[in-house]
């Protein structure tokens, strides 16, 4: 789970292995494989880093 801040500046927390598509139109616009849009404050490149980061917790288990 990642947490993003929607532009409203309320926090959501998503389930990142649901995100299917981030695109930056300029808005940055998360599709998830549910079929909803979320429109976010943070780039691309910070949403891509807060999923890595949040797979390297849930992995050092398996390591």
């Amino acid at each position: 789970m990642i947490e993003v801040t929607k532009l409203n500046g309320k926090v959501l927390v998503i389930n990142c292995e649901l995100i299917e598509l981030i695109e930056s139109t300029p808005d940055t616009i998360i599709s998830l494989t549910t079929g909803r849009k979320i429109v976010v404050q943070e780039g691309s490149e910070l949403i891509i880093g807060r999923v890595i980061k949040y797979k390297q917790e849930i992995n050092k288990g398996f390591e």
